[in-house]
C-alpha cells in the first residue's frame, strides 16, 4: 500500500508541514506521539494520512492534547494494518452521510457554472467515521469535509490540498509533496 503522512502544525499563527513516518507505530498513541514530536509547542497539529489514493484519515491535537480523528471510510480499518491502527478506536457508529445535509449554499457569483459545484452526494459505499467537525474552527465545517470526501473523482490528495488551502497551509503541503 502506498501511504503519505503529512503533519501540519501551527505555532504563533504560522503553519509548517513535515512528512511523518508511521512505519513503527504500534497503536494510535504512537501516532499521536509522532505528531506531538513534530512541534511540541504547536497550538494546532494536524496529520493527514492518505492511503492508496483511496482513503484519508485526519488527526488533530490541540496544544498536544485531546486527539480527534476523522476517516473518509471505515473500510480502511478493515483493509490495512494502518487503517485499523488509525480508525480502530474511532467511536462508532460512523458518520451517516444520509443524515447530513450535504447541500452547501452556492456563493452568489456572476461566473458560469463549471459543473463542479458543491452539494454532490457521497458514493453509496463510503462510510466516513469519527469527528467530521474537527476542522470547523479552522474554516472547514463538517458538511464541507463530508462533501469533499463524498465527491466522485476526489482523491485523498485532492481533499488534503483543498482543506489545507482553506486553512492557510496549502503552499507548505504542496512544497512537502514536491520535495
Amino acid at each position: 500500500m502506498s501511504n503519505f503522512a503529512a503533519a501540519v502544525v501551527r505555532a504563533v499563527d504560522e503553519w509548517s508541514a513535515h512528512e511523518v513516518s508511521l512505519n513503527d507505530a504500534a497503536d494510535i498513541e504512537d501516532v499521536a506521539d509522532a505528531l506531538r514530536e513534530v512541534s511540541p509547542s504547536a497550538d494546532v497539529s494536524l496529520l493527514f494520512v492518505e492511503s492508496n489514493d483511496e482513503y484519508l484519515v485526519i488527526l488533530r491535537l490541540d496544544q498536544g492534547e485531546d486527539l480527534r480523528v476523522f476517516g473518509s471510510d471505515v473500510a480502511f480499518a478493515e483493509e490495512s494494518r494502518l487503517g485499523a491502527l488509525l480508525l480502530g478506536e474511532v467511536a462508532q457508529p460512523p458518520v451517516e452521510l444520509a443524515a447530513v445535509d450535504l447541500e452547501v449554499p452556492e456563493p452568489a457569483t456572476d461566473e458560469a457554472d463549471d459543473g463542479d459545484s458543491p452539494g454532490s452526494t457521497a458514493p453509496a459505499d463510503a462510510e466516513p467515521a469519527g469527528d467530521a467537525d474537527l476542522l470547523a474552527d479552522l474554516g472547514v465545517p463538517a458538511v464541507r469535509l463530508l462533501e469533499l470526501c463524498g465527491q466522485d473523482g476526489m482523491l485523498p490528495s485532492d481533499i488534503t490540498a483543498e482543506v489545507c488551502q482553506t486553512i492557510g497551509c496549502g503552499d507548505e503541503v504542496e512544497e512537502l509533496r514536491e520535495a
